[in-house]
């Protein structure tokens, strides 16, 4: 039986257009030198599209895509409940991960009409 998001007309298309600027946000950030970690990491239902990492550095990348600005820009989209899912879900990724004393960032990439607009350091952990 398929899962509720399945079902959802247009879901399959969300699912490959989110993977393909995904892997557009990851070449972004190995162009930048970085080293892709992971890619869709979960807690539970919390999840982060790509975590990388350069030297000490770990980011955690949330990345949105729109095709038009009609409904507002899609970083606004990263509202409270958002930041509040992927700062648990990066607390949860460093203690699985046995991983103290590095440095921590939180960056949103977005698309719009396939162009890529970077948000280093969007917000704070919490």
């Amino acid at each position: 039986m398929p899962s509720s998001d399945s079902s959802k007309p247009g879901s399959n298309r969300k699912q490959t257009q989110g993977r393909k600027y995904e892997n557009l946000a990851a070449e972004y950030y190995q162009q930048q030198n970085f080293d892709i970690i992971e890619r869709n990491w979960r807690a539970g239902h919390k999840e982060i599209d790509l975590i990388v990492k350069r030297g000490n550095l770990i980011v955690f990348v949330e990345v949105k895509s729109t095709y038009s600005k009609k409904f507002g820009h899609p970083a606004e989209r990263v509202d409270k409940k958002k930041i509040s899912n992927l700062t648990q879900a990066a607390k949860q990724y460093l203690i699985r991960n046995s991983i103290e004393n590095t440095d921590l960032r939180f960056d949103v990439v977005t698309f719009v009409n396939g162009q890529l607009e970077h948000f280093p350091d969007a917000f704070p952990a919490e």
